[in-house]
């Protein structure tokens, strides 16, 4: 359990009137009589310990308090810092010991036990099925979904329309995806992959001391810790096709607490909610893991939806994309659509291997 310390930010998306809706629901607790069942304040929200999670989590609790003081007043909220087995073990894919789920393992298990009331998480890091009696109860606005290099040589020179080129022959690129190995492979097969995981800083300190020639980080992530210098090229969805989920921040909170969904969903972010549920729609139909190259990337242009879905082999040799464009509200069904065509024009071995492996 720790006191917040919330970082200072500029106005966010959130509307006055949810904002109000907040804080009039936090009010109405601290002076209720606590009847059998009734939660009191503050909110203990749960969240991992890694700096990025931690400005995550603040940022969000920063975004109501900020426009509601009296929830910062009142103590509202109190933040929970919980250490998690995908954090803890640095030395294996998470493919090799238990996917994307161990992120919010230990965290779901404290939402569960009730020793938290909601969690905020990176949406790329969620496994898509929750443990039972567990719901995704808002997403906010997303940040840039784009995937970065950063070179330790920074004086290559980089052309923007061909970015793997300034990448030497047989270079070492320290990267923990599978998504973005297949996809650099596809381009460039003569590049090396050595596992490079850790938070953001871990991963460039480790860059810098010469433990491979370039590693591959989420555009999001590097803007939301004030990182964005250390970019050197960024990769538009054409030549990398971001995780779904990726630049979201989604908030689970137990299916059962229908006070606290509904509160959560006065703020949340319906752009981001229509191209999350077909990124994640997609991903579950394809059973995506951390084991499979899958990449899904859905945009709102002038009101329809645009969804593109990649699958490939983990060393690339084969890889196609597919998209489907449609009504947001239709969201579910086109990512369910999506992922039914991949599979269908991907070779039945390339499953096989995915599960072997």
């Amino acid at each position: 359990m720790n006191e917040l310390k919330l970082p200072s930010m500029n106005a966010s998306v959130l509307s006055s009137d949810a904002l109000q809706k907040v804080a009039a629901e936090a009010v109405r607790r601290s002076h209720a009589a606590s009847p059998s069942g009734q939660r009191k304040l503050p909110l203990r929200v749960g969240s991992r310990a890694s700096p990025l999670a931690l400005w995550q989590t603040r940022t969000f609790l920063t975004r109501l308090t900020r426009f509601c003081p009296v929830l910062r007043d009142m103590g509202a909220f109190q933040e929970h810092q919980i250490s998690t087995e995908g954090d803890r073990n640095l030395t294996q894919r998470l493919a090799e010991i238990g996917g994307k789920g161990l992120f919010a393992k230990e965290i779901h298990e404290a939402l569960v036990a009730g020793r938290i009331d909601f969690a905020v998480h990176s949406l790329k890091d969620l496994e898509t099925n929750l443990p039972p009696g567990l719901v995704l109860a808002c997403t906010l606005k997303r940040e840039d979904a784009r995937d970065a290099i950063i070179l330790r040589d920074r004086t290559l020179k980089v052309d923007p329309s061909d970015p793997y080129a300034c990448l030497p022959e047989g270079a070492l690129i320290g990267c923990a995806s599978v998504r973005r190995q297949a996809q650099m492979l596809s381009r460039r097969p003569d590049l090396r992959f050595g596992l490079l995981r850790g938070n953001v800083q871990t991963r460039l300190d480790k860059l810098q001391a010469g433990a491979c020639d370039a590693t591959l980080l989420a555009l999001a992530g590097l803007r939301r810790l004030g990182m964005e210098d250390r970019v050197d090229i960024v990769l538009e969805p054409d030549q990398m096709l971001p995780a779904a989920g990726q630049g979201i921040v989604g908030v689970t909170v137990r299916e059962s607490d229908t006070e606290l969904r509904e509160l959560l969903s006065a703020i949340e972010d319906p752009e981001a909610r229509a191209v999350s549920t077909a990124e994640r729609a997609l991903l579950a139909e394809l059973d995506g893991s951390c084991r499979t190259p899958i990449g899904g990337y859905a945009r709102i242009e002038n009101g329809v939806l645009k969804l593109t879905g990649m699958i490939a082999s983990e060393d690339g040799t084969f890889l196609i994309r597919r998209e489907i464009a449609g009504a947001p509200l239709e969201a579910a069904r086109m990512g369910t659509e999506l992922a039914e065509e991949l599979r269908r024009d991907t070779p039945a071995a390339i499953f096989a291997e995915m599960i072997r492996a």
